[in-house]
């Protein structure tokens, strides 16, 4: 069996693909490459693909990873050969690596992300800077939202680790954020920009870093 850890982006064009249909994709991706993927054993057998964090729906990224396990071993430069010309447009592999069938697993030694947003707002950037700052200085969030299952209530503040200005473009602001994603939670840079007291929704969100440990 043989480990292989890709980087990849997702762009605009699929930026409304769900996890489970990425998932699909990949799966057509590889079988159409003709990539001899390892399948999991049990009733039920799967093919051992594994994303380090679902990417949520509207959200574009540079800096997604994905551990693959295949049957037979295959250089890292023949495999992107045979995957890259069967991707669709809007993902692309930045960059394949070996990795030890023993090595932890990506969900395991995951714990922040960042985020680059895109906001538009009639304040200036000192107010914005005021607002960051004092949302990081808050011990407690108390936040809730719904869901399907009912309403959910926690600490937002417990899922933001920090928060910056990364850019203006015209009358928007580019807001960084590093979100915890763990076991524990995982923070939405939506419900952040809502706490910052910005109206409207974001112009755009994009995934640029996963952080382990």
């Amino acid at each position: 069996m043989h480990r292989l850890r890709l980087k990849f982006s997702r762009g605009y064009q699929l930026k409304f693909l769900s996890h489970l249909d990425l998932m699909r994709l990949w799966e057509r991706v590889f079988r159409r490459a003709r990539v001899e993927l390892a399948y999991s054993e049990g009733f039920s057998p799967h093919p051992r693909i594994s994303l380090a964090a679902p990417l949520a729906v509207g959200v574009i990224s540079k800096s997604e990873l994905m551990d693959v396990f295949l049957s037979r071993c295959i250089t890292t430069g023949n495999f992107i050969q045979k995957v890259s010309p069967q991707l669709p447009e809007g993902i692309a592999i930045i960059d394949v690596q070996p990795v030890s069938l023993e090595a932890p697993s990506l969900q395991s030694r995951l714990r922040f992300a960042e985020y680059v947003v895109e906001v538009e707002s009639q304040q200036g950037i000192e107010e914005i800077e005021c607002s960051l700052k004092s949302l990081l200085a808050l011990e407690t969030l108390p936040w809730h939202h719904s869901r399907d299952t009912g309403e959910r209530f926690y600490d937002l503040r417990t899922l933001l680790d920090d928060l910056w200005i990364a850019g203006e473009k015209g009358e928007a602001y580019m807001i960084g954020m590093r979100l915890r994603c763990d076991s524990s939670g995982s923070g939405r840079p939506e419900q952040i920009i809502k706490a910052l007291g910005i109206a409207g929704a974001p112009a755009s969100i994009e995934r640029t870093r996963l952080i382990f440990t």
